[in-house]
C-alpha cells in the first residue's frame, strides 16, 4: 500500500511570508526615521536639554538675569583644540547675546567635525534659543587653522513664568565636537574670520534666514525694500511709513553705515523703530555683500538714460 501524499497549504505559507516581510519593512522604516523623529521631538519639547532655533529675539527684555556658563569637549579621534573664549556670561531674559568659541586643527590635513550640544538643567532647553551657531552644520577646519566661532543666543523671558523653571538662576551650555561621519557638503569655518573676503552667496542665505520676515528686495513689507539700499538716502522709499528719526537722519546707506545700523539700529540712529540687531560681524559683512551685489545687478538691468 502506498503512503498518502500530504499537501501543505501553500496559501497560508505565502500569507505568513508576506506578513513577516511587512513587519521587516515596517521595522526598517522605523529605524530609518527614528533619529529624525527623535531630533524633532527633542527640538519641539527641549527634551534632554535640546535647545531651540530662532530667527530673532521676541523683542521683550526682562530685568531678570541668569548666568550662562560654557563647557566644551572633543571626542577621541578628532585632533582639534576646542574651548570657550569666555567661561560664563550674565544675560537678561530676552536679551540677545553673542559669545565665541575657539577651535584649532592640530593636524596638517583638513578635517570635518560636527558638534553635539545640550543645556543643563535639561528643563531649560525649551527656553534656550540659538539664532546662530556652528553646531547647525558639518564644519571643516583647514590644516593648522584657528578660528573664533560665534554663537548668538537668548534665553526666553517665559523661563521666569514657567513654574517648572522659574527658580533657575544658572544654565550650562555644553558642546562636544566629533569627527564627522558625513563630511560631504561641510561648511568652511574660515567664513568666521572677520578679515575673510565678503561672501555674497553666504549673505543671500543669511538674508533669507535673518531678514526676509520683514524685508523684500523689491517691495514694502514690515520694512522697506532692500534690493537697492546701498547708496540710497535713508528714509526715502516712496510709500513706506518711516519713523521721523529715520526720515531726518540724513544718512546715506554705505557699507559702513549699514554695518553700524545692523549692529545696533537704535544706537546708530536713536528713535528708530527697528528692533533687530545682527551681532556677529561676519554675518553683517556677508549680508551687506549680498545687498551690494543686488544693487549692482539692479543698476545693470536699468535702461540707460540719455544725458541732458
Amino acid at each position: 500500500m502506498s503512503t498518502p501524499v500530504i499537501r501543505r497549504p501553500r496559501r497560508r505559507n505565502r500569507a505568513t511570508v508576506a506578513a513577516l516581510a511587512a513587519v521587516v519593512a515596517m521595522m526598517a522604516v522605523l529605524v530609518a526615521f527614528s533619529v529624525p523623529l527623535y531630533r524633532l521631538f527633542c527640538s519641539a519639547t527641549g527634551f534632554g536639554g535640546t535647545t531651540q532655533r530662532a530667527e530673532t529675539t521676541t523683542g521683550f527684555v526682562s530685568d531678570r538675569t541668569v548666568t550662562v556658563s560654557f563647557s566644551t569637549d572633543v571626542a577621541p579621534g578628532l585632533p582639534w583644540r576646542f574651548e570657550p573664549e569666555q567661561r560664563s556670561v550674565k544675560v537678561r531674559l530676552g536679551e540677545e547675546k553673542l559669545v565665541f568659541f575657539f577651535a584649532e586643527n592640530l593636524t596638517e590635513e583638513p578635517i570635518v567635525g560636527h558638534a553635539t550640544f545640550n543645556v543643563a538643567p535639561a528643563k531649560a532647553g525649551i527656553y534656550f534659543n540659538k539664532i546662530q551657531c556652528f553646531c547647525f552644520d558639518e564644519e571643516r577646519l583647514g590644516p593648522r587653522q584657528k578660528v573664533d566661532m560665534p554663537v548668538d543666543f537668548f534665553v526666553d523671558q517665559k523661563l521666569a513664568d514657567d513654574p517648572e523653571t522659574r527658580e533657575i538662576e544658572s544654565i550650562t551650555l555644553s558642546y562636544t565636537f566629533f569627527r564627522s561621519a558625513d563630511p560631504q557638503g561641510a561648511k568652511d569655518l574660515s567664513r568666521f574670520v572677520v578679515s575673510a573676503t565678503p561672501d555674497p552667496r553666504r549673505g543671500q542665505t543669511l538674508f533669507a534666514e535673518r531678514c526676509t520676515a520683514c524685508h523684500a528686495l523689491d517691495a514694502n513689507k514690515t520694512g522697506p525694500p532692500l534690493g537697492e539700499v546701498v547708496g540710497r538716502l535713508a528714509g526715502t522709499v516712496s510709500g513706506y511709513n518711516y519713523s521721523p528719526a529715520l526720515q531726518q537722519a540724513g544718512v546715506r546707506w554705505s557699507a559702513d553705515a549699514l554695518d553700524h545700523w545692523l549692529a545696533d539700529p537704535r544706537k546708530f540712529i536713536p528713535g528708530v523703530r527697528m528692533p533687530v540687531r545682527v551681532l556677529d560681524p561676519t554675518t553683517r559683512r556677508d549680508i551687506i555683500a549680498y545687498l551690494q551685489a543686488q544693487g549692482r545687478q539692479a543698476g545693470a538691468a536699468s535702461p540707460a538714460v540719455a544725458p541732458r
